[in-house]
């Protein structure tokens, strides 16, 4: 999923980001507005992991609901 599915679908992701990362913040979300690094760099932030584990974890979540893009 690239940075314009992310963000043409944001609405149905956000929810489920919050769900799923629960340190990070509608605000947080709000923000990214469904900029991969920049909600790669949330991660880092609320969670203290390296940008390669953000990286994986965002990339999980992307093949998880990637039925919600299309």
């Amino acid at each position: 999923m690239n940075s314009d599915v992310m963000a043409g679908n944001w609405k149905q992701l956000h929810g489920k980001m919050l769900e799923q990362w629960g340190k990070l913040t509608k605000d947080d979300l709000d923000v990214a507005a469904g900029r991969r690094d920049q909600i790669v760099g949330k991660l880092q932030e609320r969670y203290g992991v390296a940008l390669e584990e953000a990286e994986r974890q965002i990339t999980e979540f992307e093949e998880r609901y990637k039925t919600l893009t299309k």
